[in-house]
């Protein structure tokens, strides 16, 4: 009996899926362009070498492949990438082992700052790719009144009143010897400016206007800044943690010197980074951007996977792997996603 259209289609659509999960599966493990004889061989299915041929053509117009200038062979797309992750993986289950050592080398963290650094070693460690972690969020932390007392010369007390009633004291070393009058001045002048906000933003202000108007400036007003962003600077925290960078220059298509300079220079100066780490956070489970998905040029080569970590029930961070668009993401993605629940076990209030 004749089979319908709807069950022809089917079929071809379910050969073309199988040979395309068949070369990305290839292309992840060896780095080269696929051939449509190597694709016959590993495909498992009982097609001819023209039939092959006529599927990896229709992939290519369908923009899940393409052939680089240099073979005859075919690698994925972003686009096939995507593919190949929504709908044909088969995510590898991690071993029990591995996910104790895991567990072992985060609780042997002593602080969440050591245990957030060791988090992304480990993901770097096992993957073998760029392990990032994001810092926990913090709660706001609102200025209602700062004062400065002259402890000795080149020393002050710095005490502050945050979120209502909180008191806070800090002990900075300055360049010169201030006086009494210069320090109520100053004083004075941040609880006129900025009572009522939040410190990381008064922080953000303050560079902003040293930056803006450092030329210019009063002695004054420059004391003043320079006063207060050292008493902000002792308590910010850093973006990420940044693990095994140069884990990337082991595989073939990083090599080239321009983009592996540029992806660096994107690492040191985090913002676009920090952009998708965000988004992360903001978006329920697990993440995984794609080549170009990522907005940013100088990301257009790598990947990255990523998954939010809870105290109780509430997203502080993200954490994840960025790796080559052929990263083996069966292994990579459960590994992000045990890491991340293990990390929310270890930073739960007790």
């Amino acid at each position: 009996m004749a089979r319908s259209r709807k069950e022809t289609d089917k079929s071809n659509s379910e050969r073309a899926e199988s040979l395309l999960k068949t070369l990305i599966e290839r292309y992840i493990q060896d780095g080269q362009p696929i051939g449509s004889r190597a694709l016959a061989k590993d495909s498992g299915l009982d097609l001819s070498p023209a039939t092959i041929r006529n599927v990896m053509s229709d992939l290519e117009e369908m923009g899940l492949i393409l052939a680089p200038h240099t073979s005859a062979g075919r690698v994925p797309t972003d686009k096939g990438y995507r593919m190949f992750v929504d709908s044909l993986l088969t995510v590898q289950p991690m071993q029990d082992a591995v996910v104790e050592t895991i567990k072992q080398q985060l609780e042997a963290s002593a602080t969440t700052d050591s245990v957030i650094s060791n988090a992304s070693s480990m993901l770097s460690e096992i993957t073998q790719l760029t392990g990032v972690v994001t810092m926990p969020k913090r709660e706001q932390v609102r200025l209602e009144h700062i004062e400065f007392l002259k402890l000795s010369p080149k020393r002050i007390l710095v005490i502050l009143v945050v979120n209502g009633q909180e008191v806070q004291n800090r002990v900075i070393d300055t360049e010169r010897d201030y006086s009494t009058s210069e320090l109520q001045q100053s004083a004075n002048y941040l609880n006129a400016e900025f009572a009522g906000q939040d410190l990381a933003s008064i922080r953000s202000r303050l560079l902003t206007s040293m930056q803006q108007a450092r030329d210019s400036m009063q002695r004054l007003m420059q004391d003043t800044m320079n006063l207060a962003d050292q008493v902000l600077d002792s308590s910010k925290n850093d973006d990420y943690v940044l693990a095994g960078q140069t884990n990337l220059m082991s595989y073939n298509e990083m090599c080239d010197i321009e983009k592996l300079r540029n992806l660096f220079e994107a690492f040191n100066s985090k913002r676009d980074i920090l952009h998708i780490l965000d988004q992360s956070i903001q978006a329920e489970g697990m993440q995984i951007f794609i080549g170009g998905e990522s907005g940013y040029k100088v990301l257009d080569d790598v990947s990255v996977v990523t998954a939010p970590y809870k105290v109780d029930e509430e997203v502080i961070g993200v954490l994840g792997v960025i790796g080559p668009t052929r990263m083996a993401y069966d292994r990579v993605i459960p590994i992000v996603d045990v890491t991340a629940k293990v990390l929310s076990s270890i930073l739960r209030p007790d």
